[in-house]
């Protein structure tokens, strides 16, 4: 299928490889890629199996945002006097393909971007959402879409402002201005910076140890984080109550009580 295609999928050791794989066009988004995106990362949140999600691009880029060449396709077939249905439409098709940024920001596994090389746009989107961001020396960040004259979408206005501050993320989003990994490093774009040789290596160790881990821990974690962000003080301390008494009854948490005490490492099972 074309959609298998432009998205590879790989599953080890508990974790689930996503690649985005039009390297020809620096894996710009496609229908295919967005709807094989929205397949996996569905399934994947309600598969147990699963402790943590890796995204990453083939060949030199990680994602380039939206395919300009569709664009112009599409810009010359539009009616001149504009559609108020094609409009809706448009809105509807880009709100589903949001969906992907939602996904990897909420789903109760740790999501991790493994940025290889450049990242713009609605790509920059998909980067932020998730959990943890690990980038090569070779990528470079930006918002990309004053340069085609867009306004932006998959999220990005909403996670760069949270990372960097309004002020910042303006700055980022007026200029369009590309910034290289170290960069993003000051900024808190991403937790750290490796030669690209070892990325996979790097992000692969990661993620293995972050699935081996106790995984219902860590969706209550990523739950009550992204509560913080936008709830008071009491409410969060109602969610982490409600956590804790119920990351309590798993084994996951008797088995690290066992395991603290009698000076080994604990046998997580998810359970």
């Amino acid at each position: 299928m074309a959609g298998e295609q432009d998205l590879l999928v790989d599953r080890r050791e508990g974790v689930l490889y996503l690649t985005l794989n039009r390297p020809d066009r620096l894996n710009a988004l496609s229908p295919d890629m967005v709807g094989a995106l929205l397949k996996e990362l569905s399934a994947a949140a309600h598969d147990d199996s699963v402790g943590a999600v890796v995204i990453t691009g083939s060949g030199r880029g990680f994602c380039a945002g939206g395919d300009v060449a569709r664009m112009r396709e599409r810009n010359d077939t539009a009616p001149s006097n504009g559609d108020a249905g094609g409009i809706e439409q448009r809105i509807a098709q880009t709100r589903r393909s949001e969906e992907v940024t939602v996904l990897l920001h909420e789903m109760p596994r740790v999501t991790i971007a493994a940025v290889n090389g450049p990242v713009a746009g609605a790509g920059l989107g998909l980067c932020l959402a998730c959990d943890i961001r690990i980038a090569s020396d070779a990528a470079r960040f930006g918002t990309a879409f004053a340069r085609v004259g867009y306004s932006g979408d998959w999220g990005g206005s909403y996670f760069l402002t949270q990372l960097v501050g309004p002020a910042k993320a303006r700055e980022l989003y007026f200029s369009a201005e590309m910034i290289d990994a170290n960069e993003a490093l000051r900024l808190g774009l991403v937790s750290k910076v490796v030669p690209a040789a070892s990325l996979m290596d790097e992000v692969g160790s990661y993620a293995r140890r972050i699935a081996a881990g106790p995984r219902i821990a860590y969706a209550y974690m990523k739950g009550n984080l992204n509560a913080a962000m936008h709830h008071d003080l009491r409410t969060v301390l109602d969610r982490e109550a409600i956590g804790q008494a119920l990351t309590g009854q798993t084994l996951d948490h008797k088995e690290a009580v066992k395991a603290f005490l009698e000076k080994r490492e604990p046998k997580f099972h998810g359970r």
